[in-house]
């Protein structure tokens, strides 16, 4: 350590004692100590040195007290870290990566909102196709019970005719059933149709 390295060790030690009196104030002897070390051509390691050297010296007596002698650290090598040029170049690429991270973040949130928007039209294109679905359920299920009720009336109106038939003589009641069983066949089609159509299952 030169001699003016070692005078600088000496007003550091003082500069800091005078901090912590001042209940941890930073002052503007730390930034000229760190105007000092930048004249003098002193790294931050050598400060470093400088500092841990004084905190032996002090004996701090609490956290509180190492916090506030950090924060006087942090001012004196503020004028370096001004003037140096890798830190210049840090403080760009830390604004670089704060943007990119800004930029993510806008995306991340426009993808976000995206996705719930189209959950949103996802949601109401399915309640859509089921209130559609179920209007065709019912519009069959009316054309089915409308199917089954002409036909049972049909039924019905071809028994009066077996009554009647059965009074006037045995060919004519045979036409009758002949007649009565085809319309029976075709409800029963009628019916698994529209069972089919409602998509329910099929008898065993």
């Amino acid at each position: 350590m030169t001699a003016q390295s070692r005078l600088l060790s000496r007003s550091y030690l003082a500069a800091l004692r005078k901090h912590l009196a001042q209940d941890g104030k930073v002052g503007l002897a730390a930034g000229r100590l760190g105007h000092r070390a930048v004249r003098l051509g002193l790294d931050t390691l050598v400060l470093a040195q400088m500092h841990e050297a004084a905190l032996e010296t002090l004996q701090l007596p609490d956290i509180t007290a190492i916090k506030r002698a950090t924060v006087f650290f942090m001012a004196v090598i503020a004028p370096m870290e001004a003037t140096h040029e890798a830190a210049q170049q840090g403080r760009l690429d830390l604004k670089r990566v704060r943007a990119d991270c800004a930029k993510s973040s806008r995306l991340h949130h426009q993808s976000l909102a995206e996705s719930i928007e189209l959950q949103k039209h996802l949601r109401q294109l399915t309640h859509r196709v089921l209130v559609a679905q179920e209007a065709e359920r019912v519009k069959l299920s009316h054309e089915l019970q409308d199917e089954i009720a002409q036909t049972l009336l049909g039924i019905n109106v071809r028994l009066l005719a077996l009554k009647k038939g059965a009074r006037s003589g045995t060919a004519g009641l045979q036409n009758e059933i002949t007649r009565t069983q085809r319309l029976i066949l075709k409800s029963a089609r009628s019916v698994r149709r529209f069972a089919r159509e409602l998509g329910l299952p099929a008898p065993a």
